[in-house]
């Protein structure tokens, strides 16, 4: 492989990164909850061990769960309701291959030291399957209730990251911050990764610079599929990337895959189209430097169940994800 297109050091082995995210391959995921919910804020997550079995079995790439703690009326949309840490845990047991992403864990609201222990966890778990995503948070209005300032939220996101880095790798570490306390080198956070150390995702900008986020995360997922913007975003992206190596970028948007494959790709927000117009625009996506969709199913009115096997059977096939595991690489 090219040294420019190497993935960043720890994780060229990585099992949940490399599943993801390799240089000139573009692969899907989905955020949680696997289900349509068009005209309701919250899902029924009725089926929703069927269909975490199912993404699985076809192949997806990750399934990503979002960081939703109340229902706030004027964002209107809950995901998957339930804590994702607790639910990644639950999903460590009902998949075999496919990671399991936060889009992502709200740091300036959340303890660092208990996310590093909650994701060391699950890492362990998932065998080396779990990514971090992490997000500054978009939904003011939760931050009285965690008593924590708005107007600070990217200062304590990069020191929430710099803590979780180094607890989660060092042995018996110490730091000072400003925000989350200090450690003096008496105290050793247990478990360690399962992997040789947890991928770190931005899902959004988390009010950093693209410089900021370029020398500090392993990938970045942003929002949208319009082309006209990614012209513009990709060639800023791999600017920033220049001095840090090789860094994927993705984005995420609400998906409804149209029964009809012929049918031509809408207009709008959605990205609702048949599958060839799909295939067609992931292929020239994949071109331009796409490495991963994050594909949300909150508008669509199919059945996800078909979704999935059409899937399956036409589009995974051309953007495959990879399935390796800590125990295989081993061998």
């Amino acid at each position: 492989m090219n040294q420019s297109l190497a993935l960043p050091a720890g994780l060229a082995e990585h099992p949940g990164y490399t599943r993801v995210f390799r240089p000139g391959h573009l692969s899907i995921g989905f955020v949680a909850p696997l289900e349509g919910y068009p005209d309701s804020p919250a899902p029924t997550m009725a089926n929703h061990a069927v269909m975490a079995r199912l993404a699985d079995d076809v192949g997806i790439a990750a399934l990503w769960l979002r960081d939703v703690p109340f229902y706030d009326p004027t964002f209107g949309d809950v995901g998957q309701i339930l804590d994702p840490m607790v639910y990644a845990g639950w999903l460590s047991a009902m998949t075999r291959n496919i990671a399991i992403g936060t889009a992502g864990i709200v740091a300036p609201l959340r303890d660092p030291l208990i996310v590093a222990k909650q994701a060391t966890s699950v890492d362990q778990l998932l065998d080396g399957r779990f990514l971090l995503g992490l997000a500054s948070g978009d939904r003011p209005g939760e931050y009285p209730a965690f008593g924590q300032p708005f107007s600070q939220r990217a200062a304590r996101f990069r020191e929430a990251l710099e803590i979780i880095h180094t607890v989660s790798e060092k042995e018996f570490p110490s730091y000072r911050s400003q925000h989350h306390g200090s450690m003096d080198g008496a105290l050793d956070l247990i478990p360690k990764p399962a992997a040789k150390r947890l991928p770190f995702i931005a899902t959004g900008r988390a009010g950093q610079t693209l410089d900021w986020l370029a020398a500090h995360v392993d990938a970045w997922i942003w929002h949208g599929f319009d082309p006209r913007g990614m012209t513009d975003v990709i060639p800023q992206w791999r600017q920033a990337c220049a001095e840090h190596g090789y860094k994927p970028y993705g984005y995420g948007c609400w998906f409804d895959l149209d029964p009809d494959p012929d049918a031509p790709i809408e207009p709008g927000r959605v990205l609702r189209g048949g599958r060839h117009a799909l295939i067609e625009l992931w292929q020239a996506q994949q071109e331009a430097g796409v490495t991963h969709l994050v594909l949300n199913l909150k508008p669509t009115r199919r059945r996800p169940q078909d979704i999935f096997e059409e899937l399956g059977r036409h589009i995974l096939p051309l953007f495959p994800a990879h399935t390796p595991t800590i125990r295989e690489s081993a061998r």
